[in-house]
C-alpha cells in the first residue's frame, strides 16, 4: 500500500509545483513594481561618448551568423554565433533597417576572425575573444555610427565536422 503511497504523493506535489509556478509566472507584476524598473532605465559609460540623452537600449539582431572553418580547402567545423546591438534608446529601427549592412560588415569581420585562427582550439577564451569582440564594436560604429556602443556575443558555438 505504501509503495503506491509515495508515487501519487509525488505527483500531486510535481503537479502543484506545476501549477503554482503557472501561475506566479503568469500574472504581472504589480503596478508600483512595473513602474519603479520603468523609471530607472540602465546607463552605461562608454569611451566614445554617451547619448544625448545617456540611456542605451538593446537590439537583437534576427537571425544567427553561420562562419565557416575551412582548412586544407575543406570545411572543418562552423561556428555559429548570435549577436546583440547596444545603441542610444531609441534607435532599434535604425538597426533593423540597416541589418543588411551591418550582417554583411560582421561576416566580414568573423571571416577574417576565422582565417586568422581565432575559432582554433580554445576560442572562447578572453584574450582570443578580445579582437573579435572590439573588430565587431567597429564595425558596428562604421555602419552605424555614433549610435552604436557595443556588440554583445550572446551565443557562440562551435560544431566540428
Amino acid at each position: 500500500m505504501i509503495r503506491l503511497l509515495i508515487p501519487v504523493v509525488l505527483l500531486l506535489l510535481g503537479l502543484g509545483g506545476g501549477v503554482g509556478a503557472g501561475l506566479l509566472l503568469s500574472n504581472p507584476p504589480p503596478a508600483d513594481i512595473v513602474a519603479e524598473t520603468e523609471s530607472t532605465p540602465e546607463v552605461i559609460d562608454d569611451p566614445s561618448g554617451p547619448s544625448p540623452s545617456g540611456l542605451t537600449e538593446f537590439v537583437r539582431l534576427n537571425n544567427q551568423f553561420v562562419v565557416p572553418i575551412v582548412r586544407n580547402g575543406t570545411v572543418r567545423s562552423l561556428v555559429v554565433m548570435s549577436l546583440t546591438l547596444e545603441v542610444d534608446l531609441g534607435n532599434n529601427q535604425t538597426v533593423f533597417s540597416q541589418e543588411p549592412r551591418l550582417r554583411d560588415s560582421f561576416l566580414q569581420v568573423m571571416f577574417a576572425h576565422a582565417n586568422a585562427g581565432g575559432f582554433d582550439g580554445s576560442f572562447t577564451q578572453a584574450v582570443t575573444m578580445a579582437p573579435l569582440r572590439a573588430a565587431l564594436r567597429d564595425a558596428a560604429r562604421q555602419a552605424l555610427g555614433a549610435i552604436a556602443h557595443d556588440v554583445l556575443i550572446v551565443d557562440i558555438t562551435r560544431q566540428d565536422a
